[in-house]
């Protein structure tokens, strides 16, 4: 599967073995299980990938969670971006141009389409690069070929 290869590759050095995608959003966000049995969200926009439940039960817990899934759905910014960009075709997800960890605004005008596979690719690598920066630091993005 493509999704989790991604994954496996751009976000295997959070210490995630992922079997299998559980969920996904329109912004993107992925609901794993590990090969231990654990689930993970991943969250491209703020860019981490962590356990959020040990077991099946507690994940069934937290997908009670209105506040977890105000979170998890975004829905008034989905309901934005189908106004603004059209519905998404297959595969793709909306992206937020500039991550909102980068000072990105939680506005329409800074979400596109994109591939799927690609944002949590790019999101993955930008993660990891970034991850021992402090909160605030500059940050200045070099693209290459």
């Amino acid at each position: 599967m493509p999704l989790i290869q991604a994954i496996r590759d751009s976000w295997g050095w959070v210490g995630i073995d992922p079997v299998e995608v559980v969920g996904t959003t329109a912004f993107g966000n992925v609901m794993i299980k590990d090969s231990q049995g654990r689930y993970w969200r991943l969250c491209p926009e703020a860019l981490y990938c962590e356990v959020i439940a040990q077991t099946r039960a507690v994940l069934d817990e937290v997908s009670r969670d209105q506040a977890f899934l105000r979170d998890w759905y975004l829905q008034p910014m989905v309901e934005q971006a189908e106004e603004a960009l059209g519905p998404l075709a297959p595969g793709q997800v909306y992206h937020w141009v500039i991550s909102p960890v980068l000072g990105g605004e939680y506005v329409i005008g800074n979400v596109r389409c994109l591939d799927h596979v690609e944002q949590l690719r790019f999101c993955g690598d930008l993660a990891r690069e970034i991850k021992d920066l402090p909160d605030g630091a500059q940050v200045k993005l070099r693209l290459v070929d």
